[in-house]
């Protein structure tokens, strides 16, 4: 339940929590409004700057899905570094402008985007598999067996 109310567009998980990251900001509005205007930098990107990722662990491994509409698998790249970082990345190009096009509109973003995810241990990165299809990434990396203790039964004498 949110104590903020909903036409403040705030919704935060917990209101005593100092950090929480879903605080209310009273100048959102004006910023929205300013970075929506053409040819603004900031409206560029926006988009795929705030790529989102959904990463779900199941019994086998740890599946990260971003949604990439428009951009081809040629434009994205998804690498392991140090070890354990997983960095999904990519770029889209601003399309050419021809000097006999009248543009009325620019909506679609264009830019760099970088998310990176800590594994934890026992990610088989050695193993890691990515794949593109309708705009979407899937990224699957393995997860090593763990292996059950072995118990043994004692007797007790007595």
């Amino acid at each position: 339940m949110s104590l903020t109310p909903h036409f403040f567009g705030g919704q935060r998980n917990n209101v005593f929590d100092p950090f929480s990251l879903d605080v209310f900001d009273p100048f959102d509005a004006f910023r929205s409004i300013s970075e929506s205007r053409p040819g603004s930098l900031s409206s560029e990107t926006s988009a795929l700057a705030n790529t989102r990722i959904d990463w779900k662990e199941t019994p086998e491994a740890h599946v990260f899905k971003a949604d990439l509409p428009g951009l081809k698998k040629e434009e994205v790249k998804v690498e392991v570094e140090d070890g354990r970082v997983l960095q999904i990345s990519g770029e889209r190009s601003r399309e050419k402008e021809e000097k006999n096009d009248t543009w009325h509109r620019v909506e679609r973003s264009s830019g760099r985007f970088m998310r990176r995810f800590r594994l934890p241990e026992g990610a088989k990165v050695d193993q890691v598999k990515a794949a593109m299809e309708n705009g979407v990434l899937t990224v699957t990396v393995p997860k090593a067996e763990v292996k059950k203790p072995e118990v043994k039964a004692i007797d007790i004498s007595g």
